[in-house]
């Protein structure tokens, strides 16, 4: 590890395992004296098996009864099942993808939702989290906070973990984060060094200021977050990015043809961060049947949002709201 990277590790590496690592009534005065207004966003497609349960622990801990959040949103991507009504039924607000800034369209992926809840928020500092978390993780929202909120100068906080991997019954106890593994790093550490200090760059729970945010694009899939380390780290610099020991992830796990699916787009992602040009954006892969092999292709070629600081719907409802 470069020297850069390893003194960011070891000064902008803080653990919150759980809620006895934190000082949560500092957190509080700290947002109240700082006059913060905090948003989780939940982005979700078909989860109505976990949404509900994350959504209503956080409205329950970090609204109701710790009044550290003010808003828990939970941004519904053309979900089939029942992840509106479920979320809606465990305190959130919910909105359709596809209804915020609608004279904007609407593109499939997890980066569309994202982007589109800078829209549909209302606070300075934002919190995502995925929506298929399982198990105890009511430590996540003060965790992710911590730095934004005792620290000026910290504009981006990425949550790490052990991410145990079950397949079949079976848990490995840190098997997990397979992409992350096997393209993400080797591709960072490669073309930004100065990174690999980052536990978890694929991480799906993060923090960060509305005023960092709204500067840098946003993909639109599976790219989203390699695309916003490197873009804020071009926008904040190494000191302005933290991460945060979290302890255990678990979440649903993915089949193998998923997880190259979602490799390919981070691929992309960095491929064009990094300037290349001219590359093909479509994954082919194989099934074997009965016949041979049958070859199914993929498009994973970069799909990005503007900075939502540059779109004039958004400008004009943040200075009304001023």
């Amino acid at each position: 590890m470069r020297p850069d990277a390893r003194a960011w590790f070891s000064g902008r590496t803080t653990s919150a395992r759980s809620l006895a690592d934190l000082d949560v009534a500092a957190l509080l005065r700290a947002k109240r004296r700082g006059g913060h207004r905090v948003s989780v966003v939940l982005p979700a497609r078909d989860e109505e098996a976990t949404v509900g349960r994350l959504a209503g622990e956080v409205v329950d801990r970090w609204v109701r009864r710790v009044p550290l959040v003010d808003e828990v949103l939970v941004v519904d991507s053309d979900s089939t099942d029942r992840t509106a009504d479920v979320a809606r039924a465990a305190g959130a607000d919910v909105v359709a993808a596809a209804d915020v800034l609608p004279a904007h369209g609407t593109r499939p992926g997890k980066g569309e939702a994202l982007w589109k809840s800078l829209a549909a928020t209302t606070g300075d500092l934002l919190v995502f989290l995925d929506a298929d978390l399982l198990g105890d993780v009511t430590h996540y929202v003060p965790g992710l906070l911590a730095p934004l909120l005792t620290d000026p100068q910290v504009g981006y906080v990425k949550g790490c973990y052990t991410r145990p991997l079950e397949v079949g019954g079976r848990v490995t106890p840190a098997g997990g984060g397979r992409v992350t593994e096997l393209t993400a790093r080797p591709l960072l550490n490669a073309l930004w060094p100065e990174l690999a200090g980052v536990v978890q760059p694929l991480g799906g729970e993060y923090a960060g200021r509305r005023a960092a945010l709204e500067r840098v694009p946003f993909l639109s899939g599976y790219g989203v977050e390699v695309g916003l380390l490197v873009d804020l780290l071009g926008l904040l610099g190494l000191g302005g990015l933290a991460q945060v020991d979290l302890g255990v992830r678990r979440h649903t796990s993915q089949d193998t043809d998923a997880l190259g699916r979602m490799a390919g787009q981070v691929v992309s992602a960095v491929l064009a961060r990094s300037g290349a040009a001219g590359t093909a954006g479509l994954l082919t892969q194989f099934r074997a049947g009965d016949g041979g092999f049958d070859p199914v292709s993929t498009p994973v070629a970069v799909d990005e949002r503007p900075p939502m600081s540059t779109v004039a719907e958004y400008r004009a409802a943040r200075a009304g709201a001023v």
